[in-house]
């Protein structure tokens, strides 16, 4: 089965800026994007097949086409669901202050999975934050009279935040990207997020955006984050080529590689493996690639040969 480039699905939200146009090249069909879903498989985002014997094919038709196991791995077994979401996000201007739910609540109450992620920080303008959990620790109660009183941004934990920097979000953790922050996300396959602040903004219709104050304060874990804000992994060379283990968790492990050599890569049979190109040209086994690009490596493809200079996350199951 052949490697299959994807093509993204672009989202216009409200923070949203240009360089998904003006950076990567894309022609997203709106004047400012917010996201682009590079790996997408859910009822709000689905990639189409970009060339070769599946062009045109919805990932879904895809997996049910060539089989799930066959297609993904033996590991997506445990997974009632396509494994994971991938996005590039550009925040423009602040994110709301969010929270998702974990598996258990978002099943009884949404019908949906939870929600467990990382960001890899692409770029960062001079004096951009994230809110990544809280200060110190706070009771439901306290949480809830924050919110009330306006007073919750003195609770939050505020981190700078420079290229390079990885933050893994466990589903309950209250989070948000800054403006200035271009991040890759990587995480389940949910688009289950609580409103708990948006700063006061309206959306197109010219309302509020919702809140879901209840829900969050069900779900939140108001501590401060017990992760660093860096790889989990040391830089590492083979073949003269950098690797660093970013994030391994139950649910993914994320890898980046920077290339000036030609690298061989393996997939075996446990897990397929998706490779996003953020920067730089080159070839993923004889295609062409370039930054922004999106590629899905089927389970047991075996060796993946990566020439050119490119620099690229990857991510299994």
């Amino acid at each position: 089965m052949e490697i299959i480039k994807l093509k993204p699905i672009f989202k216009d939200y409200i923070w949203g800026g240009y360089r998904l146009k003006n950076d990567y090249g894309f022609d997203t069909g709106y004047d400012k994007t917010a996201e682009g879903w590079m790996l997408a498989c859910h009822k709000d985002g689905m990639n189409t097949v970009d060339g070769g014997e599946y062009d045109g094919k919805t990932l879904q038709e895809v997996v049910d086409e060539v089989g799930k196991e066959k297609l993904l791995g033996k590991r997506s077994d445990k997974y009632p669901y396509f494994p994971v979401l991938i996005k590039l996000i550009d925040a423009y201007d602040n994110l709301s202050i969010q929270v998702h739910p974990d598996d258990k609540y978002a099943r009884e109450v949404e019908n949906e999975y939870g929600k467990t992620e990382m960001w890899y920080v692409l770029d960062a303008a001079e004096g951009a934050t994230l809110i990544y959990g809280f200060k110190e620790e706070i009771s439901s109660q306290e949480f809830k009279e924050a919110i009330e009183n306006n007073t919750l941004l003195d609770k939050l934990n505020v981190v700078n935040v420079k290229k390079g920097d990885t933050f893994f979000i466990e589903a309950g953790t209250v989070h948000a990207i800054g403006k200035g922050a271009m991040i890759a996300e990587i995480q389940q396959n949910s688009n289950c997020t609580y409103r708990v602040y948006d700063y006061g903004r309206v959306g197109a219709d010219g309302k509020p955006r919702e809140l879901h104050i209840k829900k969050a304060i069900d779900v939140s874990k108001t501590v401060p984050p017990k992760y660093d804000i860096k790889p989990m992994g040391e830089t590492k060379y083979v073949d003269k080529n950098e690797v660093q283990l970013i994030t391994k968790c139950d649910l993914f492990s994320v890898n980046r590689y920077k290339c000036t050599n030609r690298l061989t890569l393996n997939v075996s049979e446990n897990s397929f493996m998706h490779i996003l190109v953020i920067d730089g040209k080159g070839t993923v086994d004889g295609r062409a690639a370039k930054k922004g690009d999106s590629f899905l490596i089927p389970a047991s493809y075996g060796d993946v040969i990566i020439g050119g200079n490119l620099e690229f996350l990857t991510t299994k199951i």
